[in-house]
């Protein structure tokens, strides 16, 4: 009996041990780097469910808001994995050219690169502003006091890290977003054989023909590169024939891609360096402000918030905006003023009651939608933050 149970015992199949989670967090990344169109469209059908949530049952702010926080946060991270497989295949590795990037990503992927401080700061950042509006919402369930608290700490935290950047920039204007944003990973190239194409007579004929046969095959317009079925290389699509000086011009290098990323933005210095620390600072000055004043109607918040503003762009120069990324910047926090329409005192006087007036006009559907996000701007502060 002790014969047959020890022969059962050495021809038992090894247990296998479970994945550790390095090896499943390393599948992952796999996984979202090779699966990147359709990880892509997850994360935007998911963001376009959170808004049609708000006011379709009880908490349905917090829930929404909850799943649009940890959707960020989750983009956040494989926008990391993705970066990281992007700088795999540079070039120089044998692996093809990357796209070209835009100025924005050049230059914040070098600061990623050169500093490590700048990584974690620029992250922390983007941590809090993906969840800022869900903390107020946790925090108004305390009370006002609490809410307005946890407000001015956030911006407290979000000024702190900004300030960060600017040091470790050496005063250079912050960017929008400080990380970079998502590339297109470009497909690897198969690598040709050992000894493909040579031997046997008649092989390089072969491939001359299936050659001429593919590049007569070769896609116009915007489609997708073609890649030659023998060698694995990948022919350019050609330029659609009516649009032809579009096609050169996008192949032309400008000033801007020779320059040294850290060069895209000059240094602020005198009162272009006072206008970055304005901007900075602003949003903390508004927050204790607002929390300081009992009444939402009252103007003196928002007439300084604004006025701080629009000191911080008149006293920047107009020589700190000869680069694209310099102008793109600048135009964005252009429009970001925009969203003073919705916040405090002109808010409350004028912008709430029209659209609230509009609301009441508006077919069913929309209006529904409308009036969803009205209580979220006209409950909580985050919800019309420009950054």
């Amino acid at each position: 009996m002790e014969t047959l149970k020890t022969a059962a015992h050495n021809h038992m199949p090894p247990l296998r041990a479970p994945p550790s989670p390095k090896h499943i967090l390393s599948l992952y990344s796999t996984f979202i780097t090779k699966n990147q169109s359709s990880v892509t469209q997850i994360e935007s059908a998911l963001r376009s469910l959170t808004y049609i949530i708000p006011g379709r049952f009880r908490d349905a702010e917090l829930a929404s808001e909850s799943l649009h926080s940890s959707i960020q946060l989750l983009s956040l991270y494989h926008d990391a994995l993705l970066a990281r497989a992007v700088g795999a295949k540079s070039p120089g590795s044998g692996s093809p050219r990357p796209q070209q990037q835009s100025g924005h990503n050049r230059y914040t992927k070098f600061w990623v690169g050169h500093s490590r401080f700048y990584r974690r700061v620029a992250t922390a950042l983007a941590v809090v502003q993906y969840t800022q509006l869900l903390w107020e919402m946790m925090a108004k369930r305390k009370g006002e006091r609490v809410r307005w608290r946890v407000v001015v700490i956030l911006e407290v935290i979000k000024a702190v890290c900004r300030l960060c950047l600017l040091r470790i920039t050496n005063s250079r204007p912050l960017v929008t977003p400080p990380l970079p944003e998502r590339e297109v990973i470009p497909d690897s190239e198969t690598e040709i054989e050992e000894g493909d194409g040579v031997g046997e007579g008649g092989a390089f004929e072969d491939e001359g023909f299936s050659e001429m046969r593919e590049r007569e095959a070769r896609p116009r317009g915007p489609e997708k590169e073609y890649r030659m079925k023998r060698t694995g290389l990948s022919l350019p699509s050609l330029p659609n024939p009516s649009d032809i000086s579009s096609y050169l011009l996008s192949k032309v290098l400008t000033a801007d891609d020779i320059k040294a990323p850290n060069a895209l933005l000059n240094k602020t210095v005198g009162s272009a360096q006072l206008a970055e620390l304005l901007h900075i600072l602003q949003p903390v000055v508004y927050a204790i402000a607002m929390s300081r004043s009992r009444d939402n109607k009252n103007w003196q918040p928002w007439l300084l918030g604004l006025s701080i503003e629009y000191a911080a762009r008149q006293l920047r120069k107009d020589g700190l905006r000869t680069t694209a990324l310099e102008r793109e910047q600048w135009g964005k926090r252009g429009w970001a003023m925009g969203w003073w329409a919705m916040r405090g005192a002109f808010y409350e006087n004028v912008t709430k009651g029209f659209l609230h007036g509009a609301s009441e006009k508006l077919p069913s559907l929309v209006s529904g939608v409308l009036d969803d996000y009205l209580y979220l701007w006209d409950g909580y502060y985050f919800s019309t933050s420009s950054e």
